[in-house]
Protein backbone atom coordinates (compact mmCIF):
# COMPACT_ATOMS: atom_id res chain seq x y z
CA UNK A 1 0.00 0.00 0.00
CA UNK A 2 1.16 3.52 -0.83
CA UNK A 3 -0.23 6.60 0.86
CA UNK A 4 -0.17 10.11 -0.61
CA UNK A 5 -1.69 13.34 0.68
CA UNK A 6 -5.22 12.60 -0.58
CA UNK A 7 -5.06 8.96 -1.66
CA UNK A 8 -4.33 5.40 -0.69
CA UNK A 9 -2.98 3.18 -3.51
CA UNK A 10 -3.72 -0.51 -3.10
CA UNK A 11 -2.21 -3.27 -5.26
CA UNK A 12 -5.06 -5.64 -6.03
CA UNK A 13 -4.69 -9.38 -5.44
CA UNK A 14 -5.77 -11.94 -8.04
CA UNK A 15 -9.11 -12.45 -6.28
CA UNK A 16 -9.66 -8.69 -6.07
CA UNK A 17 -8.87 -8.31 -9.78
CA UNK A 18 -11.61 -10.85 -10.57
CA UNK A 19 -14.04 -8.72 -8.58
CA UNK A 20 -12.77 -5.55 -10.25
CA UNK A 21 -13.53 -6.96 -13.71
CA UNK A 22 -17.13 -7.78 -12.72
CA UNK A 23 -17.93 -4.06 -12.14
CA UNK A 24 -20.66 -5.14 -9.72
CA UNK A 25 -19.28 -3.26 -6.68
CA UNK A 26 -18.17 -6.53 -5.03
CA UNK A 27 -14.62 -5.15 -4.81
CA UNK A 28 -15.87 -1.93 -3.30
CA UNK A 29 -17.83 -3.95 -0.71
CA UNK A 30 -14.74 -6.01 0.15
CA UNK A 31 -12.65 -2.85 0.61
CA UNK A 32 -15.45 -1.09 2.56
CA UNK A 33 -15.72 1.66 -0.03
CA UNK A 34 -18.62 3.62 -1.43
CA UNK A 35 -19.97 2.16 -4.67
CA UNK A 36 -18.70 3.41 -8.01
CA UNK A 37 -20.15 3.47 -11.48
CA UNK A 38 -16.90 2.47 -13.18
CA UNK A 39 -16.87 0.56 -16.42
CA UNK A 40 -14.13 -1.37 -18.19
CA UNK A 41 -13.23 -0.62 -21.77
CA UNK A 42 -12.88 -3.53 -24.20
CA UNK A 43 -9.12 -2.78 -24.32
CA UNK A 44 -8.76 -3.02 -20.56
CA UNK A 45 -10.86 -6.18 -20.42
CA UNK A 46 -8.56 -7.73 -23.03
CA UNK A 47 -5.49 -6.60 -21.05
CA UNK A 48 -6.94 -8.30 -17.97
CA UNK A 49 -7.56 -11.57 -19.80
CA UNK A 50 -4.34 -11.65 -21.85
CA UNK A 51 -1.78 -10.11 -19.50
CA UNK A 52 -2.77 -8.85 -16.05
CA UNK A 53 -4.56 -11.90 -14.62
CA UNK A 54 -2.07 -14.49 -15.98
CA UNK A 55 0.89 -12.40 -14.73
CA UNK A 56 -0.58 -11.88 -11.27
CA UNK A 57 -1.39 -15.61 -11.04
CA UNK A 58 2.24 -16.51 -11.88
CA UNK A 59 3.81 -17.19 -8.48
CA UNK A 60 7.33 -16.85 -9.96
CA UNK A 61 6.70 -13.12 -10.57
CA UNK A 62 6.35 -10.18 -8.23
CA UNK A 63 2.65 -9.38 -8.70
CA UNK A 64 3.20 -5.73 -7.69
CA UNK A 65 4.72 -5.21 -11.16
CA UNK A 66 1.70 -6.64 -12.96
CA UNK A 67 -1.41 -5.88 -10.97
CA UNK A 68 -3.72 -2.93 -11.02
CA UNK A 69 -3.09 -0.40 -8.28
CA UNK A 70 -6.39 1.24 -7.41
CA UNK A 71 -6.43 4.74 -5.93
CA UNK A 72 -8.88 5.49 -3.15
CA UNK A 73 -9.77 9.04 -2.16
CA UNK A 74 -9.39 9.38 1.60
CA UNK A 75 -12.13 12.01 1.85
CA UNK A 76 -14.61 10.36 -0.53
CA UNK A 77 -13.81 6.73 0.43
CA UNK A 78 -14.20 5.81 -3.25
CA UNK A 79 -12.01 4.44 -5.98
CA UNK A 80 -11.06 7.35 -8.25
CA UNK A 81 -8.41 5.97 -10.62
CA UNK A 82 -6.13 3.04 -11.45
CA UNK A 83 -2.51 2.57 -12.44
CA UNK A 84 -0.83 -0.54 -13.79
CA UNK A 85 2.83 -1.42 -14.10
CA UNK A 86 3.11 -3.63 -17.17
CA UNK A 87 5.61 -6.14 -15.84
CA UNK A 88 8.85 -6.61 -13.97
CA UNK A 89 11.86 -4.45 -14.90
CA UNK A 90 13.49 -5.45 -18.19
CA UNK A 91 17.25 -6.01 -18.58
CA UNK A 92 17.77 -2.22 -18.70
CA UNK A 93 15.81 -1.72 -15.49
CA UNK A 94 12.85 -0.16 -17.31
CA UNK A 95 9.25 -0.58 -16.29
CA UNK A 96 6.22 0.80 -18.08
CA UNK A 97 3.13 2.34 -16.53
CA UNK A 98 -0.39 2.94 -17.79
CA UNK A 99 -3.17 4.74 -15.98
CA UNK A 100 -6.66 6.14 -16.06
CA UNK A 101 -8.89 8.33 -13.92
CA UNK A 102 -12.60 7.63 -13.59
CA UNK A 103 -14.50 10.30 -15.50
CA UNK A 104 -16.14 12.01 -12.53
CA UNK A 105 -12.74 12.47 -10.84
CA UNK A 106 -10.80 13.85 -13.82
CA UNK A 107 -9.09 17.25 -13.73
CA UNK A 108 -8.60 17.21 -9.96
CA UNK A 109 -4.89 16.33 -9.90
CA UNK A 110 -5.43 12.78 -8.69
CA UNK A 111 -3.40 11.11 -11.43
CA UNK A 112 -0.45 13.46 -10.96
CA UNK A 113 -0.48 12.49 -7.27
CA UNK A 114 -0.85 8.77 -8.07
CA UNK A 115 2.08 8.77 -10.49
CA UNK A 116 4.18 10.68 -7.95
CA UNK A 117 3.31 8.04 -5.30
CA UNK A 118 4.29 5.18 -7.62
CA UNK A 119 7.55 6.97 -8.51
CA UNK A 120 8.41 7.30 -4.82
CA UNK A 121 7.71 3.58 -4.27
CA UNK A 122 9.66 2.56 -7.38
CA UNK A 123 12.70 4.51 -6.16
CA UNK A 124 12.98 1.95 -3.36
CA UNK A 125 13.00 -0.95 -5.82
CA UNK A 126 16.65 -1.68 -6.61
CA UNK A 127 16.02 -3.19 -10.05
CA UNK A 128 14.11 -0.17 -11.39
CA UNK A 129 16.28 2.35 -13.26
CA UNK A 130 13.63 4.16 -15.30
CA UNK A 131 9.90 4.41 -15.97
CA UNK A 132 8.45 4.66 -19.45
CA UNK A 133 4.94 5.60 -20.53
CA UNK A 134 3.11 6.32 -23.76
CA UNK A 135 0.24 8.74 -24.21
CA UNK A 136 -2.14 9.28 -27.07
CA UNK A 137 -1.17 12.53 -28.79
CA UNK A 138 -4.70 13.82 -28.34
CA UNK A 139 -4.76 13.12 -24.58
CA UNK A 140 -3.29 16.38 -23.30
CA UNK A 141 -4.27 15.68 -19.67
CA UNK A 142 -2.33 12.41 -19.72
CA UNK A 143 0.91 13.92 -20.87
CA UNK A 144 0.56 16.88 -18.50
CA UNK A 145 0.56 14.28 -15.68
CA UNK A 146 3.90 12.99 -16.96
CA UNK A 147 5.37 16.49 -17.46
CA UNK A 148 4.40 17.44 -13.89
CA UNK A 149 6.25 14.32 -12.68
CA UNK A 150 9.37 15.28 -14.69
CA UNK A 151 9.12 12.66 -17.41
CA UNK A 152 10.80 13.76 -20.63
CA UNK A 153 9.56 13.21 -24.14
CA UNK A 154 11.83 10.66 -25.82
CA UNK A 155 10.02 9.87 -29.06
CA UNK A 156 6.76 9.60 -30.91
CA UNK A 157 4.82 7.57 -33.39
CA UNK A 158 1.93 8.61 -35.56
CA UNK A 159 -0.50 8.23 -32.62
CA UNK A 160 1.64 8.21 -29.44
CA UNK A 161 4.09 10.30 -27.47
CA UNK A 162 6.72 8.25 -25.62
CA UNK A 163 8.01 9.41 -22.25
CA UNK A 164 10.76 8.38 -19.83
CA UNK A 165 11.82 9.16 -16.29
CA UNK A 166 15.32 8.18 -15.16
CA UNK A 167 15.26 7.12 -11.51
CA UNK A 168 18.94 7.38 -10.60
CA UNK A 169 19.09 11.14 -10.11
CA UNK A 170 15.43 12.11 -10.04
CA UNK A 171 14.08 14.08 -7.14
CA UNK A 172 10.31 14.59 -7.28
CA UNK A 173 8.92 17.48 -5.24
Amino acid sequence: MIETERLVLIPLTYEQLLKYVKCDNSLEKELNLKETSRTISPELKEAFEQTILPSVADKTKNYLYSTLWTAISKTENRMVADLCITGEPNSDGEIEIGYGTYEEFQNKGFMTEIVRGIIDWLKSQADVKSIIASTDKSNIASYIVLEKNRFRLVGETEMLLNWKLEMNNEVVV
